[in-house]
């Protein structure tokens, strides 16, 4: 969910350039190119199609958010689910009660799984100094930051950055989604078979600017990263996204990671791994607040090719739009899953 609480998230910019700035193959902003009727199932189906992609929700979550997460199943269900009927994969730093997975499963008819996320994938690490932690997160708690002395929140934000496609309940699978959103519309077609047939990596639909006082050192050790490792960085990628200045200093924009479709194989790529434990290595979630968000988008920016890159602009009704791009490349294709103008609610 979107929190509205903190007047930082407020300050996203409106997205009338990025219409400009943003072109598909057909020359018009990707949120006006049709998705291909092949795409759709309009019709009420009570069986899977024909022809899926090899792909899952992936919903990290803990016992007490039974009830979030019912709203959300069965939300996703109605919405979409119930036609295509993809698999679902909830992960736990504790063991599941049987209470929750019962009455989690009933929600679908889709195969649902339970996993338990390895200690060493969640807690902190014993390599991080906790005395310089701790004044750190109090730091920030004391300056209001959002999460800011929250060790929890940190445990998730390192998972997600680095751990969740390791865990053995997603290797076989090729793409997943984090549907942690409300739905003011039905989705009748397949995002993911777009992704694999249109060969995109990552999806989104809203960007924001990062707190600064929680990554003041996150760009000066991709910086390091990347003179370090310059054969990983590919030509054509979307730094004009993450910078306004070629690389120099770095705006803050990120994907907004509670909405993300994308290809496992970017995560569980040797650039990706690299640099998160470069990251990792410098003890950023701790020392600081790095989140997954800003992370996840250094990432996709900078290890894949900007086309590869998907993006919705078609947002009417949501408060958060979109930060302007430099480049009219980034995303050729829509994902329309949170518009309003689609079929109403």
């Amino acid at each position: 969910m979107l929190s509205f609480s903190n007047e930082k998230y407020g300050n996203a910019t409106s997205f009338s350039n990025i219409k400009e700035k943003i072109t598909g193959s057909s020359g018009k902003p990707p949120y006006m190119e049709p998705v291909p009727e092949e795409y759709y199932i309009r019709t009420n189906k009570t069986e899977p199609p024909a022809r899926r992609a090899n792909a899952v929700f992936v919903i990290l979550a803990r016992n007490s958010d039974l009830n979030g997460v019912v709203s959300s199943v069965k939300q996703m269900e109605d919405r979409f689910n119930k036609k295509f009927q993809y698999p679902y994969v909830f992960l736990n730093e504790n063991p599941f009660e049987e209470s929750f997975k019962k009455r989690v499963s009933k929600l679908t008819d889709a195969k649902v799984e339970f996993g338990l996320i390895p200690r060493e994938h969640w807690f902190q690490p014993d390599s991080i100094d906790e005395v310089r932690a701790s004044a750190a997160r109090e730091d920030l708690a004391k300056n209001n930051v959002i999460y800011g002395g929250s060790v929890p929140y940190r445990n998730m934000c390192r998972f997600n950055s680095g751990f969740f496609y390791k865990h053995e309940l997603l290797k076989p699978y090729k793409y997943y989604w984090r549907p942690d959103v409300k739905f003011f519309c039905d989705l009748d077609y397949d995002p993911f078979l777009l992704m694999q047939d249109q060969n995109k990596v990552y999806g989104f639909t809203v960007s924001l600017y990062e707190y600064e006082a929680t990554i003041p050192t996150l760009w000066d050790a991709t910086k390091e990263f990347m003179d370090k490792n310059a054969e990983l960085i590919p030509t054509g990628n979307a730094m004009s996204f993450l910078s306004d200045d070629g690389g120099i200093t770095y705006n803050r924009c990120h994907f907004w990671s509670n909405f993300e479709i994308a290809d496992l194989d970017l995560w569980r790529s040797e650039a990706y791994n690299k640099y998160f434990d470069f990251l990792d290595e410098r003890g950023g979630f701790y020392y600081e607040r790095w989140g997954d968000a800003p992370v996840h988008s250094i990432g996709a920016a900078l290890f894949s090719k900007k086309e590869q890159i998907v993006i919705d602009m078609n947002l009417s009704n949501t408060a958060l739009k979109e930060k302007r791009t430099q480049e009219e490349n980034v995303g050729v294709m829509s994902l329309r899953t949170l518009i309003t103008n689609g079929t109403p609610a």
